[in-house]
């Protein structure tokens, strides 16, 4: 059965940390330079500033710390400026939802930015054998409007800033308990094996290529070496086919790639993924090919949701594997989530395995992505925030019938 832990009250978030105020500038997601230069006026030399930067980035990416009072080695006066002027807080966590299989996801709510309002944005943490897999959302909602995903119902709201793109993972490394202890001596050699989160996907809502320069500073500071140390073979970067971008992904990023492809004819990827009317198969598939470094052991992953007599036939597998060709690529064939309102079934489980299996004697692999986290509403194209989301009592009850068994 699914856990939900209501934190709606005070009582419930009594053991989080506060929620960042909107009057002071975040330090999370600023660059080293961009440290250096908010250190300035509070009156740190020039000549000091370097180390006062390398100080605070251990504090914020080695050892997780979101109160400068936990900054032991820094000055009580320059603790107390800093505190000030800038907040390492991390997000308010309205909900916190833990599946029958371990899956968590998180509603994070983000303080307002200028005039606007406090926006929600959904997290998810998918525990597997040997590793454990955070999808991030890059922007609240997604202009996308792919019509078998049910994040694309929900209309734009913004992009979300570098600190909020690692907010996600700061917010659940804290929450699994994955940064040292708060009594780890300082200068001590945090071990990088045996940690919880082990790989990002920007897979969760909006199109991270849409948010490109913000995505771009979020997970070079999330693969920096010196703090959260991610390798950038375990970020994966998923995008709908902006194809000027997936350009500069490669070049100016170095992540893996993922593509949400779908489906194999221009016609029905119109239709599917309304972004192919701008930037066709061909277009994607020459941007693909054109991907730095691929090799067997650094495939393009194409994602490939597998919806009932639309794209599921053998001759869309056969006409697949022509499009591939020459491409070192991983297919993932995701059975289709179920959401209300959506026009879409999920393929036949016969009907993915000869899919799968025509693939795979191609010579690609092709695996069949388990479902997690169906039960609260956690699995691929699922995610849609409280900005606009359905009446609760209505969400309770197709998360009950989906735990009873239907819907799967």
């Amino acid at each position: 059965m699914a856990l939900t832990l209501d934190l709606s009250t005070p009582e419930g978030r009594a053991e989080l940390r506060p929620a960042a105020t909107a009057e002071k500038q975040p330090l999370i997601g600023l660059s080293r330079e961009q440290l250096a230069e908010a250190l300035l006026p509070l009156g740190v030399p020039e000549r000091q500033a370097r180390m006062r930067v390398r100080q605070l980035w251990h504090w914020l990416y080695v050892r997780g710390v979101s109160d400068f009072s936990q900054m032991f080695n820094i000055s009580k006066d320059l603790r107390t400026k800093l505190d000030e002027h800038f907040t390492i807080a991390r997000p308010e966590i309205i909900e916190e939802q833990i599946s029958q299989d371990g899956t968590r996801k998180w509603l994070m709510r983000f303080p307002p930015r200028g005039a606007g309002r406090p926006v929600d944005v959904e997290t998810v943490y998918i525990p597997e054998e040997g590793r454990g897999t955070l999808c991030v959302s890059s922007q609240v909602g997604c202009t996308l409007t792919c019509s078998f995903c049910h994040t694309g119902t929900q209309k734009l709201v913004r992009n979300l800033t570098p600190g909020e793109i690692l907010d996600q993972l700061l917010v659940a490394r804290d929450r699994l308990g994955d940064f040292p202890e708060a009594d780890t001596p300082d200068g001590a050699i945090v071990p990088a094996e045996g940690r919880k989160v082990t790989n990002i996907v920007m897979m969760g809502m909006g199109e991270p290529l849409y948010n490109f320069e913000n995505v771009k500073q979020a997970l070079l500071i999330a693969s920096d070496g010196e703090g959260l140390s991610l390798s950038k073979r375990r970020i994966t970067l998923s995008t709908s086919g902006v194809v000027p971008e997936i350009y500069r992904t490669g070049e100016e990023i170095g992540v893996m790639l993922a593509i949400s492809l779908h489906a194999v004819r221009d016609e029905l990827r119109n239709e599917l993924v309304p972004i192919n009317k701008k930037y066709p198969l061909k277009e994607l598939l020459d941007a693909c090919r054109a991907y730095p470094g691929l090799s067997n052991a650094r495939r393009i992953t194409f994602e490939y949701v597998m919806l009932k007599g639309v794209n599921d036939s053998l001759d869309d597998a056969r006409e697949l594997v022509r499009l591939l060709k020459g491409i070192p690529a991983k297919i993932n064939l995701i059975p289709f989530n179920p959401w209300p309102g959506s026009d879409y079934e999920c393929s036949d489980w016969e009907q993915i395995e000869e899919f799968a299996d025509l693939v795979n004697k191609a010579g690609y692999a092709s695996p069949i992505r388990t479902p997690r986290g169906r039960d609260i509403l956690a699995a691929c194209g699922q995610l849609k925030s409280a900005s606009e989301r359905m009446k609760k009592a209505d969400r309770l009850k197709l998360e009950a019938m989906m735990i009873a068994g239907h819907g799967e």
